[in-house]
């Protein structure tokens, strides 16, 4: 056993993840604007902020209002560490919710959770305005109600850095089409694990959206409104969160103990499997070779879930029952010990 060995990456801080997931930070930090500082809107924004975080962490739009965190929305200030005023713009009251006791308060209410680490998504998004058709690229002017959004809803975007070979695939037919292989072709070099298209357009004033999301081989879409591109913005990253969320959110008391068995460990495997199955309160229990079994709490619907960022390939029943063929020994008998626990799923890198 090399227990030892894949131990050791606790002490290395560097060890880059090999999944495409990000640890989002900041989960706990909500920003909600204002338009001055005083105690009364203050303490509404604290009320919004509370309800953005729940929304955020559960993506349930009917949590926050549950009798089980009415004494929470009572006095928020049980589960702050602090708060004070961003200049912005826009101006905003910033809330830090201390993550251990926001994480207890919404269990003790029965919530699901979804944790800190989250798909990265590369977000292709094409407005048409009075003043033309542009890709909003990374680092341009219009990427920053995007990226407001996107970390008001608690989602790790990316941008496409919108060169002229990106803009010729960034068409209206593309983004709308059922077919994201021309997207998926351009976003490669991204290393993103879900692909968003939005073909945003200004009518009257008004700004409307119509949205696609592939994460793997599962797609959604929809359509938002908007009074203008922020506002569309976190409507649109609003859409996505909760589509997600029901894929990724533990739910307590629904899931059940089971091993999960991963094989072809290295340290860098080690570092992000450690980071995947932190909602799940994994537990290590052996190490075999380039094995690992830790004892987990979820479904096996959300554990393949979470395992498909990193990209894991479950093993068949065949597959399985092979990869645990007893070694025979030099005069051909297979020694006599004793089974360990199998593991009810297992995985490969």
């Amino acid at each position: 056993m090399r227990l030892g060995k894949f131990l050791f990456v606790g002490c290395l801080s560097l060890v880059s993840l090999a999944s495409h997931a990000e640890t989002l930070n900041g989960l706990y930090q909500v920003r909600e604007p204002v338009s001055s500082q005083a105690p009364e809107e203050r303490d509404q924004a604290t009320q919004r902020a509370l309800e953005t975080l729940v929304l955020r962490l559960t993506g349930d739009p009917k949590a926050a209002q549950g009798q089980g965190l009415a004494a929470i929305r009572k006095d928020p200030q049980q589960i702050i560490s602090q708060y004070g005023y961003d200049a912005g713009p826009p101006e905003s009251l910033q809330v830090d919710f201390d993550p251990v006791s926001t994480d207890r308060a919404l269990r003790q209410a029965g919530l699901s959770l979804w944790g800190s680490n989250r798909p990265s998504i590369l977000g292709w998004w094409l407005s048409d305005s009075t003043e033309g058709s542009s890709l909003v690229g990374d680092g341009q002017a219009s990427a920053a109600p995007l990226r407001r959004a996107a970390q008001h809803r608690g989602l790790p975007l990316r941008l496409p850095l919108g060169d002229l070979n990106e803009q010729i695939v960034a068409t209206a037919p593309n983004l709308e089409g059922t077919d994201p292989a021309p997207l998926r072709e351009a976003s490669e070099r991204y290393g993103a694990d879900a692909l968003l298209a939005v073909h945003a357009r200004e009518e009257g004033g008004q700004w409307q959206a119509k949205w696609r999301l592939w994460l793997g081989d599962q797609k959604e879409q929809g359509s938002v409104q908007g009074a203008d591109t922020a506002a569309l913005a976190d409507a649109v990253l609003l859409a996505v969160s909760q589509r997600l969320a029901p894929r990724f959110v533990t739910r307590p008391g629904a899931s059940s103990e089971q091993l999960l068995e991963v094989q072809g460990m290295t340290l860098e495997h080690y570092a992000a499997l450690g980071h995947l199955l932190e909602p799940f309160g994994a537990q290590l229990h052996r190490v075999e070779g380039d094995r690992i079994v830790y004892r987990v709490n979820g479904s096996a619907e959300q554990l393949r879930a979470q395992l498909s960022l990193a990209k894991l390939q479950e093993l068949t029943a065949g597959e399985a029952q092979a990869s645990q063929m007893p070694v025979q020994g030099a005069d051909g008998a297979v020694p006599a010990v004793a089974p360990a626990p199998e593991a009810q799923l297992r995985f490969r890198w």
